[in-house]
C-alpha cells in the first residue's frame, strides 16, 4: 500500500509543478488596474480685486473682490508631467468706490460718450457704491503636475490666458433716507469693454493653490472712460 501511495505522489509532482507555472503565467498576464488621475475639471477661484493702474481722480476702497468658476477639460501631453487645459465659466468682479460715483455723459456721439468719476452729491451720502462686471470666460492653461497618477496630491502649477465676453455691468449705490435704506442701480454695458483678456498663473499643492491675474485690457472702452487696468489674486480650489 505504501509503495502504491509513493508511486502516486511521484506521478502527481509534475502536475503540481505545471499548475504552479500556469498560475505564475496568468498572474503575469493580468495587467495592473488602470488609474485615471484627476484632471482638475472644476476650478473655483475667490480673490481680491484692485484697479492697479488708474488716474488719480479715481478713488477706490481697498476691498474689492471677485469670483470665478470654470469647467475645464485637460489634455495630458504624453510622456511628460505637462498638460494643456481649456474650459468655460463665469467671472464676476466687484469694485467699491471711495466717496465717488460714476456719471455717464452722453453727447449723442459714440466718441463723445464718457464715463466720469465724480464726488458724491451734496444731498446724498452713499454708504456703499460698487461697480460690478460679469464676463463669460474661457480659460486656457499650460499645467504641470508632479504627481501624474493622482493630481489631487502633490505640487502643481499653471500659466495661461483668460478670454472673456461681457455679459453684464452695473453700478449699485446704497444710501439712507430718514432711517430707510434705499438702493440705486444703473445697469448698462454701453461704456464697458466688451472683451476681457488676462494673463494668469497658479501654484499650489493638491486641491488648493493661489492664483494671480493681470488684465491686458482696460475696464472701459477706448474714449469712453478713464484708462483702468485691473488685477486680482486669491485662492483656487480644483478637483474632479
Amino acid at each position: 500500500m505504501r509503495k502504491i501511495l509513493a508511486i502516486l505522489a511521484i506521478l502527481m509532482i509534475p502536475s503540481v509543478l505545471l499548475l504552479a507555472q500556469d498560475d505564475k503565467v496568468n498572474s503575469a498576464a493580468v495587467p495592473p488596474p488602470i488609474v485615471k488621475p484627476s484632471r482638475d475639471f472644476l476650478m473655483l477661484q475667490l480673490g481680491y480685486n484692485n484697479w492697479i493702474k488708474k488716474p488719480d481722480s479715481v478713488k477706490t476702497k481697498p476691498f474689492g473682490f471677485g469670483f470665478r468658476g470654470y469647467l475645464c477639460y485637460d489634455f495630458p501631453i504624453r510622456k511628460t508631467k505637462l498638460s494643456f487645459a481649456a474650459g468655460l465659466g463665469v467671472s464676476v468682479s466687484v469694485e467699491y468706490l471711495d466717496l465717488q460715483q460714476i456719471a455717464n455723459y452722453d453727447t449723442g456721439r459714440v466718441l463723445g460718450s464718457q464715463v466720469r468719476f465724480i464726488p458724491d452729491p451734496d444731498s446724498v451720502s452713499f454708504k456703499r457704491y460698487k461697480f460690478v462686471t460679469t464676463y463669460l470666460t474661457a480659460p486656457f492653461e499650460l499645467r504641470y503636475f508632479s504627481n501624474t497618477q493622482n493630481r489631487n496630491k502633490g505640487f502643481k502649477a499653471a500659466i495661461g490666458l483668460q478670454i472673456g465676453t461681457l455679459l453684464g455691468a452695473h453700478t449699485k449705490a446704497l444710501t439712507s433716507v430718514s432711517g430707510t435704506n434705499i438702493k440705486y442701480k444703473v445697469d448698462t454695458k454701453r461704456y464697458v469693454s466688451p472683451w476681457d483678456f488676462a494673463a494668469t498663473a497658479r501654484v499650489g499643492w493638491g486641491n488648493f493653490s493661489i492664483f494671480a491675474s493681470y488684465n491686458l485690457t482696460n475696464v472701459f472702452k477706448d474714449n469712453a472712460g478713464p484708462p483702468i487696468t485691473p488685477a486680482s489674486a486669491g485662492i483656487c480650489i480644483t478637483g474632479l
